[in-house]
């Protein structure tokens, strides 16, 4: 059991005898190095997995000539955690963010919530902050523990919950990659309008899904390397941006509004903000796995904060003055109509404007997209691994390539047929996390009191020892009623929500992750008292 000083202070002296914990036990003090963990771990691997592990293995002899990341999903060893920049690990996100889909999230607050440019900069920050901060403490994790965000997590919500919350993962990978790629492929498409030359909606998306499989195919390695510097042409980019929308005299602040209904549109806002931030948490601690177990944690939440934040910041506040920008002009206001933000980031860059070099930033920016892709499609492997075990001894490069072909496949039908279908399916994904992180927060900081001691590594995949996730799985049910409650789409407004104001207020995401912390911290002592783990 994972909770041997619990035993020992409630007097249960017979059950501390019993315990299987081997890397942490106060009264006994028994280690064993990481290298009998993991030997432990493997040998109780069952003829059937070991045949399909034996027939996939030249996948991975290929893969490593190419020197590709064989890695799946097993513990990072010590002896492998040998990346230690934390520009690494802070330039992941900023370029992640850096991109088209965030500058695309902030113009929602002029267009869709009809708010002012001051309102919009204040939900833009406080909610991002909201989000952003568990994905930079999850992070910690990785380090410690060497383990992947849906692996670490049936440690955090339980084993049964986990490889739901995997399944949704992977589900959300896909889809988000989908929703990205049809915004791009239709950036792509606006080019060459003058001339009559467009680039066909299906060959943006292969050169975005190209683009993309060719970094994560690599790995964690080239995947840094990508993410370090690609962020650089999309800033300047921008900042072209910011200087064109300043010359074209588009821009103003808007008038302050107040009200229930200016309360539901920051609510509905600060919804789809959170979503965008926090989107990472599920796959936080996958890219810090290889950085060494003695990193400062305070350097590497502080790094991780300031590469979420900037980005994020500044291409929604931006987004969100472009938009004010087609608010005030109906030429931008109609392409934004015919096109989203793509389509006004085109108004913007190219006619009566940059036009060639307008041009060529629209394409710096539909590429940008990759840098934001590049973080699904390699998790999605990971995820779909830690979904069920026979899943692990499929190589991680088949599912990296899966994924990206059904992200492929499912895009050149969308862009065609249900883009908008797509957009609405990943606003109502995006509820998970927030009970993702209710769960996986309360199971850290009041079960295993806030310290990394009280988790036995040895345990990752023995059902025998894990938290079943009775507690889990039955927050998780739970809060899907709340969400359902406190959503505010186009397609579905929930009762409670439909109080905010004249148009509602989306509260989906903060009744989710109430319920989830209420009903998990009921559940859970009477999971531990009567299960043990």
């Amino acid at each position: 059991m994972p909770y041997d000083s619990k035993l020992y202070e409630m007097g249960d002296v017979e059950s501390l005898k019993n315990s299987s914990s081997t890397t942490y036990d106060k009264k006994l003090g028994a280690q064993l190095s990481q290298q009998e963990i993991f030997g432990d771990v493997s040998s109780h691997t069952s003829d059937d997995d070991a045949i399909v592990e034996t027939k996939l293995s030249w996948i991975n002899t290929f893969a490593a000539k190419l020197n590709t990341e064989t890695k799946g999903i097993e513990p990072v060893t010590e002896e492998e955690q040998n990346d230690s920049s934390l520009l690494n690990a802070a330039s992941m996100w900023f370029s992640a963010n850096m991109v088209l889909a965030a500058f695309s999230i902030g113009g929602l607050g002029p267009m869709i919530y009809d708010l002012n440019f001051g309102t919009c900069v204040l939900v833009i920050v406080f909610f991002n902050i909201l989000g952003l901060i568990p994905v930079a403490f999850f992070s910690l994790f990785g380090p410690e523990f060497g383990l992947r965000q849906m692996v670490l997590s049936r440690f955090l919500i339980g084993n049964v919950t986990a490889r739901i919350f995997a399944l949704i993962n992977v589900v959300a990978c896909v889809g988000w990659g989908i929703v990205n790629t049809v915004a791009s492929s239709q950036l792509f498409n606006l080019l060459g309008e003058n001339s009559g030359h467009r680039c066909p909606l299906w060959a943006g998306c292969i050169i975005i899904i190209g683009a993309t499989v060719m970094v994560t195919f690599f790995g964690l390695k080239i995947i840094h390397t990508y993410e370090k510097y690609s962020w650089i042409p999309n800033f300047a980019v921008f900042l072209v941006i910011i200087a064109r929308l300043k010359m074209s005299g588009n821009f103003s602040g808007g008038e302050w509004t107040h009200g229930p209904t200016t309360a539901g549109n920051v609510l509905s806002f600060g919804t789809a903000v959170f979503g965008f931030a926090a989107g990472w948490t599920t796959y936080a601690s996958d890219y810090t796995v290889y950085m060494p177990k003695n990193t400062n944690k305070y350097k590497i939440f502080f790094s991780l904060v300031a590469g979420l934040s900037f980005p994020l910041f500044f291409c929604m506040i931006l987004g969100a003055a472009c938009a004010r920008g087609a608010v005030n002009d109906p030429v931008w206001g109609q392409y934004y109509e015919t096109n989203s933000m793509g389509g006004l980031t085109y108004a913007i860059l190219v006619p009566n404007s940059l036009h060639g070099f307008g041009e060529f930033c629209c394409v710096i920016l539909a590429l940008s997209t990759v840098a934001n892709n590049v973080p699904n499609m390699y998790t999605i492997a990971l995820s779909a691994q830690a979904l069920w075990t026979p899943f692990s001894k499929v190589p991680r490069v088949l599912w990296t390539l899966a994924g990206n072909g059904a992200a492929l496949g499912i895009s050149i039908a969308a862009v065609y047929y249900f883009d908008a279908f797509m957009e609405y399916f990943m606003d109502s994904i995006g509820y998970y996390l927030a009970i993702y992180i209710s769960i996986a927060l309360s199971e850290h900081l009041i079960y295993r009191r806030n310290s990394f001691k009280n988790y036995n590594v040895a345990d990752w995949n023995d059902n025998s020892k894990l938290p079943i996730g009775i507690a889990g799985t039955c927050a998780l049910i739970v809060a899907a009623f709340g969400v359902a409650l406190g959503m505010c789409q186009s397609y579905w407004v929930g009762e409670i929500s439909r109080l905010i104001g004249d148009n509602g207020g989306d509260i989906g995401f903060e009744l989710g992750a109430s319920w989830a912390f209420i009903t998990y911290n009921v559940i859970r002592p009477f999971e531990l008292k009567y299960f043990g783990r």
